[in-house]
């Protein structure tokens, strides 16, 4: 049964976007449904996102990095996504342990098998029962992001510290979530997050009308 819903991509590939219009869409069918995200999932989420991601005048070493986000992870699943999942809501998360793995692993270098292990005590070897793929050329993506900051004005956003990153780190990263894909068939689906938001947003409503029994 399709209960914990996560949703994944490169940064601009929209899906927290149309993570919103799922929740919308769910809760029209009558759907008892949660949207929540990591990091800041949770009151301690928050203190750990705003040091990963919204500080960006300085580096964070990548363990550090590594250790913040599993940290977060942690307290996400046993504060708010297992008794969610404990009263048969629909949980639909914002990045989940894929993300570790594409961004830490394939991007920064660390070693896939030590993140899984590292990923399965965070989750309390909780798994999604069906991943969102949303991929679309870097380019793209980050080109959106910096739409989305310059509407934002001064206020500082998670892309300020990614956007530092050379082309090739996001490379990467898109690469280990195509990976990740191939490998898990059965649980990802990769949706084509280059075109317009309602032709994402359709097929999306699709996939989850047809698996949502």
């Amino acid at each position: 049964m399709i209960r914990f819903i996560t949703f994944e991509g490169v940064d601009g590939s929209g899906k927290t976007t149309q993570l919103k219009a799922l929740e919308n869409h769910l809760i029209a069918r009558g759907k008892d449904c949660i949207s929540t995200r990591e990091p800041g999932g949770t009151s301690l989420g928050r203190l750990i996102r705003q040091a990963l991601l919204e500080d960006g005048k300085r580096p964070v070493a990548s363990p550090a990095e590594l250790f913040l986000y599993l940290a977060d992870r942690a307290q996400h699943v046993q504060e708010i996504i297992l008794p969610a999942l404990e009263q048969a809501k629909v949980v639909l998360c914002d990045r989940h342990t894929d993300s570790t793995l594409a961004y830490q692993g394939y991007g920064r270098g660390i070693e896939l098998g030590l993140l899984r292990s590292l990923n399965e005590i965070a989750s309390r070897g909780l798994r999604p029962d069906l991943t969102l793929l949303f991929d679309c050329p870097v380019e793209i993506g980050l080109s959106r992001t910096v739409q989305r900051q310059s509407r934002a004005g001064s206020k500082r956003s998670r892309e300020d510290r990614f956007e530092r990153e050379k082309i090739e780190f996001h490379e990467k990263v898109r690469k280990g979530f195509l990976e990740l894909a191939r490998a898990e068939p059965e649980r990802f689906r990769i949706i084509d997050a280059a075109r317009s938001a309602p032709e994402v947003e359709r097929e999306v409503k699709e996939i989850i009308d047809r698996e949502l029994t």
